[in-house]
């Protein structure tokens, strides 16, 4: 009799494990399955073109990869021989980081203002957060170069801030870059993102971000080849000699200032500006005096 008992006992809970087996196998995978639709959706982005601001040239580059770039290039009145390239964020374009060229044609920038790939009117099939877009970014420089840009100064807004400081790593082709909201490390803040997304206690959120990132960036990595683990702004600017002006608002939600405290400690000859009541990439809105001020100043020290 305690035999079967023993056997009846035995064969239950090997069904019960079998079951949380069976329920966590497929909980896994459908995180995996979540993780590659996230990373799928990431990738592409909605693209947004708008009308060229007057007096601006449209021009185009072929990146190291033959993906063709495009940009508008303004010149200004009274040039100081001087040039800055604007980059704009995630699923934005030229049209929204154009308004930035006013500031600097008056002081006598000529001014830069490219489509991102994957973005606007650029080719390329994915945007890859700084992994090839540094690589763009120095070969628009190059191309400023030969239009006889004497210095080049680099300002960008979210993904084009930390694609600016990823770029000055590469080669010391900029004067000096303003990154505001950039991100320290594209697996940091796809976790952070993601935690935001799942809307689950934290002590569940965490580990599901991660499963979901890692297996977003397995899927970028063994289907389309990109290799996000690279993608790291934080060690680019601790080994570029780039003065970098870093603004983050303190009501970022999107991307949290401690990004760019991290950065600053990577690096601490970069001063940090944390601007009260700015949210994302909205420093030049609630500081509107401050901002052009503090821009045009660190470009001219440098």
């Amino acid at each position: 009799m305690r035999i079967e008992i023993g056997t009846s006992s035995s064969l239950i809970w090997s069904k019960k494990v079998s079951i949380m087996v069976a329920v966590s196998l497929s909980s896994a995978l459908c995180l995996v399955g979540v993780g590659a639709s996230f990373c799928v959706a990431t990738l592409h982005v909605p693209r947004h073109v708008g009308a060229p601001p007057p007096n601006a040239a449209d021009v185009d580059v072929v990146a190291n990869d033959k993906v063709r770039l495009k940009a508008w290039w303004l010149r200004p009145a009274k040039p100081n021989g001087n040039c800055v390239i604007v980059l704009h964020g995630i699923a934005d374009s030229r049209s929204s980081s154009v308004g930035f060229a006013p500031m600097f044609l008056r002081q006598g920038y000529a001014v830069l203002v490219p489509d991102s790939r994957a973005h606007g009117k650029s080719g390329g099939e994915f945007v890859t957060y700084g992994l090839l877009e540094k690589y763009d970014a120095v070969v628009w420089a190059h191309w400023m170069k030969s239009e006889g840009c004497h210095k080049i100064y680099g300002l960008g807004e979210s993904l084009g801030a930390s694609v600016l400081i990823q770029a000055a790593a590469v080669e010391p082709i900029f004067a000096a870059i303003v990154a505001e909201c950039p991100y320290a490390d594209l697996r940091e803040i796809a976790e952070y993102r993601m935690r935001q997304f799942v809307r689950l206690p934290g002590f569940i959120a965490a580990p599901v971000a991660r499963v979901v990132v890692a297996s977003g960036m397995l899927y970028a990595y063994f289907v389309e080849r990109l290799d996000f683990r690279q993608v790291s702004p934080v060690k680019s600017i601790a080994r570029t000699l780039t003065p970098i002006l870093l603004i983050h608002g303190l009501d970022d939600f999107r991307t949290p200032p401690a990004q760019s405290q991290e950065l600053a400690a990577a690096n601490p000859g970069d001063p940090l500006w944390l601007v009260p009541k700015a949210n994302h990439t909205g420093a030049s809105t609630a500081a509107p005096d401050e901002f052009p001020r503090r821009v045009s100043s660190w470009f001219a020290k440098h």
